[in-house]
C-alpha cells in the first residue's frame, strides 16, 4: 500500500545537523521512518544521538549510500545551497530526492530537475512538505500522526491542504501521500502520482489537489480521462482569488479564464472527477465515492 516509499525505504537527510533537519529527523524517526544517516562534508564521521538513537554523519551522499543501502534522500539545506545538494544527491543515482528547501530559485530548479531525469533521480519538491506512507515511512515534514494506513492515495500541491485533507479522511486512511510542491517548476507531477497510484493494487481512490495558476490540473485531467480507471476527487484552492494578480507561495497568476480555478474544475470535471468547493465537501465526495464503490 504504497508508491515512492516504504517500510524499507532507507534515507538520508542532507542538512541532518541544522536546526530544521534536527528537528524534523527527531520527527521522522518518531513516526519510523528508516533513517540511516545525515550529509554534512564538514561533520563527516560524527554521530548524532536522538533521543538514544545514534545517526551517523557522512561527507556525501555517495558515502552515505556506499555506507547504508541509502536509496532516498531528503533535502533540509538552505536556498543558496540547494542546488549543489539535488545536484550531488543526483550525481550518486539516488532513486529519491525530497526537496524540502522553500525559496529556491526557478532557474536553479530548472537545473537540477533536468539534471534528475539524465541521472534517474526522482525528484520531489522542491518547496513541499514531502510524502508520507502511514504506519511504514515519512519522508519530509508531514505531521504522522493524523492519519493512518488506508485506500486513499493523496498527491496535492499544498502542504496545508494535504494535512487538512489527511485529517478529515483520518477515518478512512491512505496509501501514501504526496506533496509535490506548488513552485513554478516541480520534480514530480501530478500526473506522476496519478501514474503510480493507478499501478498500486491496494489504492483504491485518488485526491488531486490543486491550486489556481499553471496548467497542471488541466493536463492531469487529460491524463485522467485517457489512463486512470479508479476513481478520483479533486480540490482546487482558490475560488475566490481575484484575477490578475500572484498568489501566496506558488506565484500563481490567473489571467482571464486561464488558470482560475474554475477552468480547473471544469476540466476535472469533463474527465469524471467529482470536484469539491471546500475541504470538507471534497472529502464527503471522498466518502460518497468509496461508499458507491
Amino acid at each position: 500500500m504504497a508508491i515512492h516509499l516504504t517500510k524499507e525505504s532507507k534515507v538520508l537527510v542532507q542538512g541532518m545537523t541544522g536546526g530544521q533537519g534536527m528537528r524534523h529527523t527527531r520527527r521522522m524517526l518518531a513516526a519510523g521512518t528508516n533513517v540511516v544517516g545525515g550529509v554534512n562534508p564538514r561533520k563527516a564521521g560524527q554521530t548524532v544521538d536522538f533521543d538514544g538513537q545514534a545517526v551517523p554523519v557522512f561527507g556525501s551522499v555517495a558515502d552515505g549510500m556506499r555506507s547504508t543501502g541509502a536509496d532516498v534522500t531528503v533535502v533540509f539545506v538552505p536556498p543558496a545551497f540547494a542546488k549543489a545538494a539535488v545536484i550531488e544527491a543526483a550525481d550518486a543515482r539516488i532513486p529519491l530526492a525530497v526537496v524540502i528547501t522553500e525559496g529556491i530559485p526557478v532557474h536553479d530548479t530548472v537545473a537540477f530537475t533536468a539534471h534528475a531525469r539524465r541521472t534517474g533521480t526522482r525528484i520531489v519538491g522542491p518547496n513541499c512538505p514531502g510524502l508520507i506512507t502511514p504506519g511504514q515511512s515519512n519522508a519530509g515534514i508531514i505531521p504522522a500522526d493524523i492519519t493512518k494506513p488506508g485506500p486513499i492515495g493523496l498527491v496535492s500541491k499544498s502542504g496545508t491542504l494535504t494535512y487538512q485533507l489527511m485529517y478529515e479522511l483520518r477515518d478512512i486512511g491512505f496509501s501514501t501521500c504526496v506533496g509535490i510542491g506548488g513552485d513554478p517548476v516541480v520534480g514530480t507531477s501530478h500526473i506522476d502520482c496519478l501514474a503510480a497510484f493507478q499501478d498500486d493494487p491496494d489504492t483504491e481512490l485518488v485526491v488531486l489537489i490543486g491550486e489556481i495558476g499553471g496548467d497542471a490540473e488541466e493536463r492531469a485531467a487529460a491524463y485522467i480521462r485517457e489512463h486512470v480507471t479508479k476513481p478520483v476527487v479533486g480540490y482546487i484552492a482558490g475560488f475566490t482569488a481575484p484575477e490578475g494578480r500572484t498568489m501566496g507561495h506558488a506565484g500563481a497568476i490567473v489571467s482571464g479564464s486561464t488558470g482560475t480555478a474554475r477552468a480547473k474544475q471544469e476540466a476535472l470535471e469533463a474527465a469524471g472527477v467529482r470536484v469539491g468547493r471546500t475541504p470538507t465537501e471534497t472529502a464527503r465526495l471522498v466518502l460518497d465515492t468509496l461508499h458507491a464503490g
